[in-house]
């Protein structure tokens, strides 16, 4: 099968899910009446209205600082993430509040987490001539004096290292109580790995500003076949980044892998010369190479765009392998997984709405397709270089790796990324999954 045969397979399989009603992720078992959403700037950016601190600033803005990692002379990179009044209102010298504002740059903030770079969030703020950041829990509870509005238990819960979600709220909710606390929906954690898992929390927030956790339950554990796409063996970073948003998170992973994959090809395309692979299969690793560098960077912007920064891979050093093994591997990561990859991408071409990701995946889809082609075609390649029972134990894991996929693909899919990005419902995905599985891998 060559790349417009797959290309006619995938439009089979695209109308074919059309047919699939389009489900959202439920809410699990948690009662949410009462609860209602956080008050959010462009679906994700914790609003900062609905403040009601111990002082009256002109502003108050939520803002993030991260490490550049580019050696620079300045090493963080200050953000505004969201925004509340009006800068320097009663300053008797607006010039000179206005330039110690943008000049405001703290190395530390309430909240911190390190991956490959580190970030910590904080407030900014402008009250007369004075200009400030909140930096520390202290500072922050401070400012807040009493917690007495929905958005202050949300931002005191947000310190403390909890995910909020604007866009689903077993994943971000608050509910004020009789006595004057709040209960708020959190989660910690990310779904993405075997041994990982993406835990909700209800917590108590007191007027006082202390959180107590009152319930946590596991909403969706992670598997080691989380991803789809080609990774290379001997990859050890999971790519996981901490972000407020949904979408970032998942940009940031993709991007992750994106990198990762330029060096699968790169060591396949040595392997596939150490056994002697025709030199048209051994240009054909070496431009997907060249093609996931591209992958990368589209990736890396986007993730950012929603407020994440991809992880760097780290990929171990490890020998050529046999021929066996670098079929095993293909079939698995190449016929299954990043066949079902490029699949996706034509279906976030097609669905997603935020435009430019739309015109990033319908090149990335026509990229991908051309790799998954190329696994199919080492595929054929080494189907008459391996005795039979070396055969049936590619096919064989050619098949554990759809099932594990199906399963996979069937778990809930947070709404932002079906929404934003174009990701196929868990009903949809399973319908391209049993397409590809009638029409392909059997």
């Amino acid at each position: 099968m060559d790349s417009n045969q797959l290309r006619q397979l995938f439009a089979k399989a695209l109308r074919a899910s059309l047919a699939s009603p389009l489900l959202l992720a439920g809410c699990g078992g948690l009662d949410l009446k009462g609860y209602s959403p956080p008050v959010c700037e462009d679906d994700w950016k914790l609003s900062m209205s609905g403040l009601s601190p111990a002082t009256q600033p002109d502003l108050v803005q939520l803002r993030r600082s991260q490490d550049t990692g580019d050696g620079s002379s300045n090493p963080r990179l200050h953000t505004v993430l969201s925004s509340s009044g009006t800068a320097c209102a009663t300053a008797s010298q607006p010039a000179t509040c206005q330039a110690e504002l943008a000049a405001l740059a703290p190395q530390e903030g309430f909240r911190s987490v390190c991956n490959l770079f580190c970030e910590s969030y904080y407030l900014a703020t402008t009250e007369g001539d004075t200009v400030a950041a909140k930096t520390s829990l202290e500072a922050l509870i401070g400012f807040l004096g009493a917690i007495d509005t929905p958005q202050e238990a949300l931002l005191r819960v947000f310190a403390d290292g909890y995910t909020l979600s604007c866009t689903t709220l077993e994943r971000g909710a608050v509910k004020a109580n009789g006595d004057g606390s709040f209960n708020v929906v959190a989660t910690q954690g990310f779904a993405c790995g075997e041994g990982t898992q993406e835990t909700q929390f209800v917590l108590g927030v007191s007027a006082s500003g202390e959180v107590v956790e009152k319930e946590r339950d596991v909403l969706k554990r992670g598997d080691k076949g989380c991803s789809v796409g080609r990774r290379p063996a001997g990859l050890q970073s999971e790519g996981f980044v901490e972000c407020a948003d949904a979408v970032g998170r998942h940009l940031a992973l993709i991007a992750h892998l994106e990198a990762a994959s330029i060096q699968a090809f790169l060591r396949l395309r040595a392997e596939l010369a150490l056994h002697g692979a025709d030199l048209a299969l051994q240009d054909a690793a070496l431009r997907s190479a060249m093609d996931e560098v591209m992958h990368t960077e589209v990736c890396g912007h986007l993730a950012r765009k929603y407020g994440a920064t991809p992880q760097r891979p780290q990929v171990a050093s490890l020998p050529p392998r046999p021929l066996t093994e670098v079929l095993l591997d293909n079939a698995v990561e190449g016929c299954v997984r990043e066949t079902y990859g490029a699949l996706v991408a034509h279906h976030q071409a097609l669905h997603a709405e935020d435009s430019e990701v739309r015109e990033a995946m319908a090149r990335i889809a026509e990229d991908e397709t051309r790799h998954a082609d190329l696994s199919w075609a080492i595929d054929r390649w080494a189907s008459t270089r391996l005795p039979t029972v070396e055969l049936e134990a590619v096919r064989e894991a050619r098949l554990r790796a759809i099932e594990s996929l199906r399963a996979e693909v069937a778990e809930p899919t947070d709404s932002a990324l079906i929404r934003e990005l174009g990701l196929p419902a868990p009903e949809v995905a399973v319908a391209l999954v049993d397409t590809l599985t009638r029409e392909l891998w059997n």
